[in-house]
């Protein structure tokens, strides 16, 4: 059952999550770019959080590929999967928003949307798996 639609959705969740960190940046400084692995460095915890939650949100999405055997469980994964992209989307924000001035950070990159991205992709696997969990149910009442 791994050529179903939510598969799709789900890998493409764990490719933005887990791999176009290493492409596009957070935001760019005057002296250089700011790429969610340069964030290990930092001694914030806020900042060493992010590309653990970026991390985790890509193992969960590959891990919720190979439970489709129980649709209930993938659904409630997926659900967990949106949770961590929206705590990691307004930490992203809060940090953007308290970053020191315009001299320090002169624009935001595009990585700072990439929770958004991965949350719709999660919505929309969620979507597909309640409509094969709903098709199972009709066929169990037809016995």
């Amino acid at each position: 059952m791994i050529q179903r639609v939510q598969t799709i959705y789900l890998f493409l969740a764990s490719i933005v999550s887990g791999g176009l960190i290493f492409v596009f940046n957070l935001w760019n400084t005057i002296k250089e770019k700011i790429f969610v692995v340069d964030l290990f460095s930092k001694e914030i915890i806020m900042l060493k959080l992010i590309p653990f939650m970026f991390i985790i949100s890509a193992i969960l999405s590959i891990v919720t590929i190979f439970l489709y055997q129980d649709r209930k469980l993938q659904f409630v994964v997926g659900r967990i999967i949106i949770l961590i992209n929206l705590f990691l989307l307004g930490l992203l924000i809060y940090l953007s928003l308290n970053l020191s001035g315009e001299t320090a950070v002169s624009e935001k990159g595009i990585g700072m949307f990439l929770p958004i991205l991965a949350i719709l992709l999660v919505v929309l696997a969620n979507k597909a798996i309640k409509k094969d969990e709903d098709l199972v149910k009709s066929v169990d009442r037809l016995r």
